[in-house]
């Protein structure tokens, strides 16, 4: 009896043994080669090349317009001038903000209401386009508390509509930004982008409330988009499956934004996890932090240094700029 005990014993060792060696096969990245190591990082722009400002104590509706650093350049986000300025230092992708207007249309402008950064008032579906780009939407940038606003004045015409962006650069690649959970503005967007070529699709993505891209995924369902209940449903399923190298559904043709503190506990992080998802068609965005705070990126070179050295899928920068020749020559 004791002999046969201890042959239980042994033999669940040895398939214990064995288990935790195919998990470990299976996940690490010692074993598959990276063809994307030597292209670097892909570098999204977030808002274009943007005015920053400080993170300490913000909430929902705090007016970062009012509290912005010092300015180092003379771009405001979600301008065409901004994203021309991100696409020529580098980046690969550029996420803007999408509101709508009183005329049907996508206004390119972040904040829920105009008065923190405009001279107007409201919202901007209380506006037509046209009516949009007679705002100075410049007018409440400020570095010292008021006492000057070096943008004020230099904002009028600069509101572009989605179509204007598009148009200027059809062959870039956009994260576009639902602000709301109204699943309208899902429907609204779905019936715009309905006429678009699947080649043309491919350089969109969408993501933002989970009723909006609820909505637009029943309408175009090929069409990448993410919410934090698809990044939850895919990270959770994944975490339950991964190691044995199973892609859930919920992790196919979507996209990730993965807190850089949470990516190293992600089953073949990092060159097997990106291999696989790349296979799934799904993007994985790297953004800084533990995802409290999900416009925190990488805005420097010491900043990339944290990640690991072979990684080569996205990053999320808010100073696209001082990223600029970041990527292998």
């Amino acid at each position: 009896m004791n002999l046969l005990k201890r042959w239980i014993r042994r033999k669940r060792f040895w398939i214990a043994v064995g288990l935790l060696l195919f998990i470990w096969i299976n996940n690490t990245s010692l074993f598959i080669g990276n063809h994307h190591e030597d292209e670097g990082p892909k570098l999204l722009a977030h808002r274009g090349l943007a005015q920053t400002f400080s993170m300490e104590n913000i909430q929902n509706d705090t007016c970062t317009a009012e509290r912005i650093y010092e300015p180092e350049h003379p771009y405001l986000e979600n301008t065409i001038s901004s994203m021309r300025a991100a696409f020529l230092a580098g980046a690969d992708m550029v996420e803007l903000d999408v509101k709508p207007t009183k005329d049907g249309q996508f206004a390119v402008f972040h904040d829920w209401s105009l008065e923190c950064r405009t001279n107007g008032q409201g919202k901007t579906v209380d506006y037509t386009m046209a009516e949009l780009k007679l705002l100075d939407i410049g007018y409440g940038y400020t570095a010292d508390g008021g006492s000057t606003y070096p943008f004020r004045g230099k904002g009028i015409n600069l509101m572009p509509s989605l179509t204007e962006v598009l148009r200027q650069f059809p062959d870039q690649n956009f994260l576009l930004h639902i602000k709301s959970n109204d699943a309208e503005e899902g429907v609204q967007l779905a019936e715009y982008f309905s006429g678009m070529s699947r080649e043309k699709l491919e350089r969109y993505t969408v993501y933002g409330g989970d009723e909006p891209i609820a909505a637009l995924k029943e309408k175009l369902p090929d069409m990448r988009a993410m919410s934090k209940e698809t990044l939850k449903e895919c990270l959770i399923s994944y975490e339950a499956s991964g190691w044995t190298g199973y892609i859930p559904s919920a992790c196919r043709n979507t996209e990730l934004h993965i807190p850089e503190k949470i990516a190293p506990w992600i089953w073949g992080w990092p060159d097997k996890f990106l291999s696989r998802m790349e296979r799934a068609d799904t993007r994985v965005i790297v953004v800084g932090g533990d995802g409290s705070d999900f416009s925190s990126g990488f805005d420097s070179l010491e900043d990339v240094k944290r990640l690991p050295s072979s990684y080569s899928g996205w990053i999320w920068t808010n100073r696209i700029d001082r990223l600029a020749g970041l990527k292998a020559d």
